[in-house]
């Protein structure tokens, strides 16, 4: 089953490549144009997933078919894309997916850029290199 943050992250990695929260079944659109602020998700950001959240079996990540509220369902679980390593819905019983959201994305997988990422606590991230340089 795919964990709530599972979600939250897939949607997180999506947004920055420019992919759009479908809601109401193509009524709206929703796309935050910040995505972190310091350690965390951006105010804009948790408003989306908010609205996600709230109607999760009318919103969809743009080029999928598989719904929150589906994801959220125990057959489904988020795993890398064999082609582009972005996280991607599979269902771990019954049909696959047809295909990874990045398909429509004709310029990418780009190694060129940097990839999309997760919120990085910068802070436990220095201790952590501080720790390793004093055991060495």
């Amino acid at each position: 089953m795919a964990k709530t943050a599972e979600v939250k992250r897939y949607l997180a990695y999506w947004f920055q490549l420019g992919k759009k929260l479908v809601i109401d079944n193509g009524a709206a659109t929703v796309l935050p144009q910040q995505i972190f602020a310091g350690n965390g998700y951006s105010s804009e950001f948790e408003e989306c997933w908010q609205k996600a959240i709230e109607t999760p079996s009318s919103c969809h990540v743009e080029g999928t078919h598989e719904t929150i509220a589906q994801l959220l369902q125990p057959e489904w679980e988020i795993c890398s894309c064999v082609r582009c390593s972005m996280p991607v819905p599979v269902r771990n019983m019954g049909m696959p997916t047809l295909a990874c959201p990045c398909n429509d994305l004709l310029t990418w997988p780009n190694t060129e850029l940097p990839p999309p990422r997760s919120p990085i606590d910068s802070q436990n991230q220095l201790l952590n290199i501080r720790n390793r340089l004093i055991n060495n």
